[in-house]
C-alpha cells in the first residue's frame, strides 16, 4: 500500500475503538509515520493522523481517528463516531478483559452514536509480540468477529506486524461498498502524504 500527495479520489474517516492501553494510539503513530514509541501517552479526548495511500489502483486520502479509553472521555469523543466510514474494535491479546469489553462496552458506544450504517467494522488483536502472555486465542477472535459481521486482523505495533495488512484490507472493503463512495465525507479532498511500514504477516480472516 503506497502512499502519495497526489490529491486522492476518495476520503474515509476511520476510527480506533477499545480500551485504554490496548495499542490504538501506537497502531495509529506505526500506520502514520512509521515510527514506534514505548512510553506511549495515554490520549486524552480525541487525536487523529491523516495519511494518503494507493489501494487497488485507487488514490485514497485517510484520516484516523484516534479515541480515549477511558470512561470520563466517552462523551467528549462520542461526536467522533459521527460519519465514520471504518470502525476498528482493538484489543489487547494479553489482556482477556480489554476483549469481552468489545462486545460489552465499544460495541454498543458505536450502534448508539455510529451515523454510517453500512460503515466497515474490524476487530484488531494487538499487541501478539507478546505471545507467551497471551490470554485470548485466535479461534475465539475469529468466531467473535465473524458472529458481528466483523473484518479481523492480528497485529504488533511495536513489531509492525500487519499494521498496513489491517488497513488495507479496510480501505479495500470500503471501496467494495458502493453506499460507502456516496456517504458524507467520502468525496475528493486534498490530503496529507505519510510513511507507512512494511505489513508482516498475521492471521487475518474476512468474516462480514
Amino acid at each position: 500500500m503506497a502512499s502519495g500527495t497526489a490529491e486522492p479520489e476518495h476520503v474515509f474517516k476511520f476510527l480506533l475503538v477499545g480500551d485504554s492501553g490496548v495499542g490504538k494510539s501506537s497502531l495509529l503513530l506505526r500506520f502514520a509515520t512509521g515510527n514506534f514509541e514505548e512510553d506511549q501517552q495515554a490520549t486524552i479526548g480525541v487525536d487523529f493522523k491523516s495519511r494518503v495511500v494507493d489501494v487497488g489502483g485507487k488514490r485514497v486520502k485517510l484520516t484516523v481517528w484516534d479515541t480515549a479509553g477511558q470512561e470520563r472521555f466517552r462523551t467528549l469523543t462520542s461526536s467522533y463516531y459521527r460519519g465514520a466510514h471504518g470502525i476498528v474494535y482493538v484489543f489487547d491479546v494479553t489482556r482477556r478483559e480489554t476483549f469481552e469489553s468489545l462486545g460489552e462496552i465499544w460495541m454498543h458506544e458505536v450502534s448508539m452514536y455510529s451515523t454510517i450504517e453500512d460503515s466497515i467494522k474490524m476487530v484488531v488483536a494487538n499487541k501478539t509480540d507478546l505471545g507467551s502472555q497471551r490470554e485470548v486465542g485466535t479461534q475465539e477472535c475469529v468466531e467473535f468477529a465473524k458472529k458481528h459481521g466483523c473484518l479481523y486482523v492480528e497485529t504488533s505495533a511495536k513489531g509492525n506486524v500487519a499494521v498496513e495488512q489491517a488497513f488495507e484490507e479496510l480501505v479495500i472493503k470500503c471501496l467494495d461498498t458502493p453506499a460507502l463512495l456516496g456517504a458524507p465525507g467520502s468525496g475528493k479532498g486534498v490530503g496529507l502524504g505519510g510513511a507507512g511500514g512494511q505489513a508482516g504477516g498475521a492471521a487475518s480472516s474476512c468474516c462480514s
